[in-house]
């Protein structure tokens, strides 16, 4: 096969996984013209058109779906390869992307690559701030990050954290007009500060566990965000109640700033988790951030 067909293809896998010109041509770094006209050469030489094109999305096609699901793989084996041979060098190198939570990045991840990446300088760590339980395979990650009773069964899962307990706290002066709620149910009649999930679309429930019993409540309030810090701030500024990470709220506990309530309600439970395909070839550079990022409490 000659070089440009190659080049052909590897533009259409891009166009396909990102479902988008915009963002295929900014990460292959060429122009949009200059990757539709690729992508319709390529149309043309196969007799079959492999995208579905709209104002708002770009979709492949039946065709294009096989093309995707045959070729696709093969390319990573290939690109697989080529970063195992470029590793016999001396100095561990590579890119590693991980999918995690902001809370997880900031507490977790951070303070233990920091030591990392000025140990290994030609190591490279792209970590995209995720709530949406990303299939990482799909998403072609190396890695995510979640607690130990959200990872799929078919991972290989490598405990990062320590165990974790769930806050619910809101600040004195939301209290001043509300009764504290003693049950998980009484949070019905509270305004509460909600998390959206983006995989499903839908808020997260809050969950609770008091010995055998476990429930799941769907709050209400009139804030909804999608990242944990600013839950935290609005409970802060006293626009309700949050359900964040203890030991996120407990200094602003300690202040007096914020109120917590049902804590035998909010047992601990598994900590973070680095999760990664079993059938992953494990590079150098991977089993190295693996071991620095293991939790050794």
């Amino acid at each position: 096969m000659q070089r440009g067909n190659l080049d052909d293809l590897v533009a259409f896998l891009a166009v396909a996984r990102e479902r988008s010109f915009t963002k295929a041509a900014a990460k292959l770094g060429v122009s949009q013209s200059a990757l539709s006209h690729t992508i319709r050469d390529l149309e043309a030489r196969l007799g079959v058109r492999l995208l579905t094109r709209t104002t708002r999305s770009v979709s492949p096609t039946e065709a294009g779906e096989r093309l995707l699901g045959t070729v696709g793989p093969r390319f990573e084996e290939i690109e697989a390869e080529l970063t195992a041979v470029s590793e016999l060098r001396e100095k561990p190198a590579g890119t590693i992307r991980i999918t995690a939570t902001d809370y997880a990045a900031d507490t977790i991840l951070w303070p233990k690559l920091t030591k990392f990446l000025q140990q290994y300088p030609d190591i490279k760590v792209e970590i995209t701030i995720d709530y949406g339980l990303t299939d990482i395979v799909a998403g072609r990650f190396d890695a995510g990050v979640r607690s130990g009773e959200q990872v799929a069964k078919d991972m290989i899962a490598v405990r990062i954290g320590p165990d974790m307990r769930v806050a619910v706290v809101g600040a004195p002066a939301y209290f001043r007009t509300r009764s504290e709620p003693k049950k998980p149910q009484d949070l019905i009649a509270h305004n509460c500060i909600n998390l959206r999930l983006p995989t499903h679309g839908g808020l997260y429930a809050w969950e609770f566990e008091k010995g055998a019993r476990e429930l799941k409540v769907r709050t209400e309030g009139q804030l909804i965000f999608n990242g944990t810090f600013q839950m935290l701030n609005a409970a802060l500024a006293g626009f309700g109640l949050a359900y964040v990470p203890e030991d996120l709220a407990q200094p602003y506990i300690a202040k007096g700033r914020l109120k917590r309530v049902l804590e035998d309600w909010c047992p601990p439970y598994s900590g973070y988790h680095l999760y990664y395909p079993s059938r992953r070839q494990s590079s150098a550079a991977f089993a190295l951030l693996v071991d620095a990022l293991r939790h050794r409490g």
